[in-house]
């Protein structure tokens, strides 16, 4: 079967592979309808995560029809289509149980690297390094989805594809984004990144009752974007004094919520935005916080800084005086996505929920390595590209 695969740092090619078959008796084959790019495949392609091999399958965001399920499989069927969470729950340890499926303690079989980089092994992730399990991805014809009964949730008919295939990740992600930091009515948000996580960030901020969302990007065309379709303010940092500007839209407080929605590899201006890049360039940290560091020092006294950027280990020059004088609460966290997945699609199908307008570039399989270079040059208004194999 054809597949998008990273070969190297900066490398991104199609490939002849091996279509996957059933390892374990609760798996299920899923053939791909859409898979979609996310802003953390990024991270991979620019070699900032460890533990890549060449010929690795690519993407963790996807939509596809279930054609074969292993013999202990009780709730998924051939033939339903289904969106599968980019993290992969078992469903029956501690934190499963718990509804903190990214914490699983069993569906990452190499947990050796985390374990000595964080002190815990995390959940497996579709196509997201070794260090994650080493499951291929979903830039595909095929793919193995384990736990199926746990990981993937019937689409219901009316549903898009173009809008099904984002709550695999972004819509959840940004719903669990404003779900941990407690928005709610007559909240002042302020989410750093308009891609798709950013977007989906304010909008579930909207859904929840907080009184003014304020998106903080530099693209004129994402800028747009969240201002048509999520009806947020917005700032284009790269014009303004982004913390002076945050205080004077708040009468001086500050927001309520601060949810930073761009990760490791995020840019900014100024000397302390070049510092960090040469240090992450030269390896002396592995990523770069300018934004998280924006977030806190805007954040009102007792507020919430929320993080659903990724970021895999240190970032310098982290202000924890002014978490701890500030009387901040920082919540963070890989997307829980099963705990929401259920309830965003029945959004998705009551139009109180619509992520379509992220596809701004659909594509076939073979154009993979043209959309990745897209996506990461942000050519074109590309926001994401999404792949569907059959055309």
């Amino acid at each position: 079967m054809k597949a998008v695969c990273w070969t190297g740092i900066n490398e991104v090619s199609v490939e002849d592979v091996p279509e996957p078959g059933l390892l374990n008796r609760r798996d299920a084959i899923v053939k791909i309808i859409a898979s979609a790019t996310c802003g953390s495949d990024l991270h991979l392609i620019d070699g900032y995560v460890p533990t890549m091999m060449a010929g690795d399958i690519l993407g963790h965001e996807f939509l596809g029809e279930i054609v074969e399920v292993g013999p202990d499989v009780r709730d998924r069927r051939v033939g339903e289509r289904v969106v599968v969470c980019s993290i992969i729950g078992c469903g029956g340890c501690h934190y499963c149980r718990q509804e903190m499926y990214s914490l699983c303690d069993n569906s990452n079989p190499n947990p050796g690297f985390l374990e000595t980089l964080i002190g815990h092994a995390t959940a497996g992730i579709f196509a997201y390094s070794h260090a994650l399990g080493g499951y291929a991805g979903s830039h595909a014809e095929y793919v193995r989805v384990p736990f199926v009964d746990v990981n993937a949730f019937p689409v219901p008919e009316g549903v898009s594809d173009s809008n099904a295939v984002f709550a695999s990740d972004a819509v959840p992600t940004g719903w669990m984004g404003a779900d941990i930091a407690g928005v709610g009515p007559g909240d002042v948000v302020a989410v750093w990144g308009c891609g798709g996580v950013g977007q989906m960030a304010m909008l579930a901020a909207k859904l929840m009752g907080a009184e003014r969302v304020i998106g903080i990007d530099r693209f004129p065309e994402r800028l747009a974007m969240t201002e048509k379709r999520i009806g947020a303010e917005t700032i284009d940092y790269e014009k303004t004094d982004l913390l002076g500007t945050l205080k004077e839209m708040t009468g001086g407080r500050g927001p309520d919520v601060c949810i930073e929605a761009v990760g490791m590899e995020g840019h900014g201006t100024g000397a302390q935005y070049a510092f960090d890049r040469t240090k992450q360039a030269l390896r002396l940290q592995t990523d770069r916080g300018l934004p998280l560091r924006q977030a806190i020092h805007a954040c009102r006294k007792g507020g919430t800084v929320s993080v659903m950027g990724v970021y895999l280990g240190f970032v310098d020059k982290f202000p924890m005086g002014a978490v701890m004088n500030k009387g901040l609460t920082l919540r963070s966290g890989q997307q829980h996505g099963q705990r929401y997945i259920p309830m965003l699609l029945d959004r998705m199908a009551k139009g109180e929920i619509d992520a379509a307008h992220l596809e701004t570039h659909p594509m076939g399989l073979d154009d993979g390595p043209r959309g990745y270079e897209m996506f990461k040059r942000k050519e074109d208004g590309c926001v994401r590209a999404v792949f569907y194999p059959d055309r």
